[in-house]
């Protein structure tokens, strides 16, 4: 189904999922489009970016932010154009970041969006690379990660929006970079584009055996973002005074229990304990919003000097985010998962 000017698409939360989530999780409405007031604009979104913490968005456990209440729009960053306004700052036309979520259109009084370079291309660049993922994976890894010349970083879930980014930036600051992936096409581009020493596949029966082959003098930073198996496999390899930013555990989101086996949590410990671990979760526009001028200065160099190189998949159509977002948990995705919600110009 087309994005039109008649009306307005809206993907709710219809349930709360059980395990992972399925499609009847998901409901799709109609709704008149909403007019803005005096001070107010009407955004159009454009594209939708799909990423991992939605998942806990779904969930009414407690966490860092609210969940999405049962009948009401599923959250996401969104780019979108201003198609009307009553904002003396934004104009029809104007291209826009915003948290519109998984919707054609809604009502804005300015706070919360950033005007963007009509210059930008692709606009979607906004949502990965000079958006949330890139800043993540920025900050992540200089502010906690702290590289230094020669240090061993590991990065999981390496092709992502995410991980790419952080592997590519290790390689900057002249470390050496073990990417983990899943499959030979992903291992094979996170070596040939991404520029990475070495890359394993997680699905791999001998993966720890092979982690540890590959990490001889141990590992200094682990960027965690899948957590399982691929922490259970770095946790024996890490160095004295290693550093490991967690930005997420997205093997972890469907689970319903603990997982099966001997418990590790005395393990885990003992290893911060012993090997002095710098250990640090955050929350990207929480912790570091007022740095985001300097990601995006590097970051606009560093893509203009062809150093960095990203990936996008695009998905066409609001009516197929449901799906691609239950692939995306399930790491079926190759780069930074979008959706092409409508037109860049609406006919």
């Amino acid at each position: 189904m087309k994005q039109t000017a008649n009306s307005n698409r809206q993907i709710t939360l219809a349930s709360r999922p059980v395990g992972a989530p399925t499609a009847a999780n998901f409901a799709l409405q109609e709704t008149a489009i909403p007019e803005p007031a005096q001070g107010q604009l009407l955004l159009r979104t454009v594209f939708l970016s799909l990423d991992p913490y939605m998942r806990g968005r779904m969930s009414d456990a407690k966490s860092y932010a609210e969940p999405v209440a049962i009948g009401e729009t599923m959250v996401g960053g969104t780019v979108s154009r201003v198609h009307a306004s009553q904002h003396p700052d934004y104009q029809v036309g104007d291209w826009v970041l915003s948290y519109s979520g998984w919707q054609d259109y809604s009502l804005s009084d300015g706070t919360g969006l950033i005007k963007l370079d009509p210059k930008l291309v692709p606009p979607s660049y906004a949502l990965g690379v000079l958006g949330m993922p890139g800043f993540t994976a920025y900050m992540g890894l200089l502010d906690i990660g702290k590289p230094q010349t020669g240090e061993t970083i590991v990065v999981a879930a390496a092709t992502g929006a995410v991980g790419s980014m952080v592997a590519q930036i290790g390689k900057l600051k002249g470390c050496n970079v073990v990417a983990v992936a899943g499959g030979e096409e992903k291992c094979r581009y996170a070596l040939e584009t991404l520029g990475v020493n070495t890359c394993l596949d997680h699905k791999a029966d001998d993966f720890a055996d092979q982690l540890a082959k590959a990490c001889p003098n141990g590992i200094d930073i682990y960027y965690e973002n899948v957590g399982g198996k691929v922490l259970d496999a770095v946790l024996p390899l890490l160095n004295t005074g290693a550093r490991i930013p967690v930005c997420g555990l997205i093997s972890q989101y469907n689970a319903t229990a603990l997982p099966n086996g001997p418990d590790r949590l005395g393990q885990l410990m003992g290893t911060i304990l012993i090997k002095r671990l710098t250990v640090k979760g955050f929350i990207i526009f929480d912790d570091y919003a007022h740095r985001y001028d300097e990601f995006a200065q590097d970051m606009r160099q560093w893509l203009s000097d062809g150093k960095i190189h990203y990936r996008e998949q695009i998905v066409e159509e609001l009516d197929n985010a449901p799906q691609a977002f239950i692939g995306l948990l399930q790491g079926q995705n190759f780069g930074k998962l979008v959706v092409r919600v409508g037109d860049d110009e609406l006919a």
